[in-house]
């Protein structure tokens, strides 16, 4: 079982690494703001085998392709954890710097890649997509 949370220990989140779907480097602007660096490095995870305690504070925005996206994070310490998007309840988005050991996550894809930073470049050994993936 797979346990990850917020800095201060407030939020925590467990889920069976076998049930994970993949995960990538978002470069999309909002994640550049939410994380204050150049990309989210995300898991993603079917909501059914997520367990987290839902002590999180949730922002919500439409994102630059049209979509609700829900940013969950600590109302203590701010860490952010996790992400979802309406039109996709199913699925969860793991921030992967919030994992207690995330030396097993193989990132296979990065999206958004028109919108990359020079200072923080697409790794090319991955599939890219300049948007969402269709």
């Amino acid at each position: 079982m797979e346990t990850g949370g917020c800095l201060c220990g407030k939020v925590r989140y467990k889920f069976d690494r076998e049930k994970i779907i993949s995960a990538g480097h978002c470069h999309c602007v909002d994640c550049q703001k939410i994380t204050g660096s150049g990309k989210a490095t995300i898991v993603f995870i079917p909501t059914e085998n997520l367990e987290i305690n839902n002590k999180y504070k949730v922002y919500s925005i439409v994102g630059t392709d049209g979509t609700n996206v829900h940013r969950g994070f600590c109302p203590d310490c701010g860490s952010p954890i996790i992400s979802y998007v309406t039109e996709q309840p199913n699925l969860r988005f793991i921030k992967a710097g919030s994992l207690d050991d995330s030396s097993w996550v193989k990132t296979e894809s990065n999206f958004w890649t028109q919108s990359a930073n020079n200072w923080d470049p697409v790794n090319k050994k991955l599939t890219s997509y300049l948007k969402n993936p269709e």
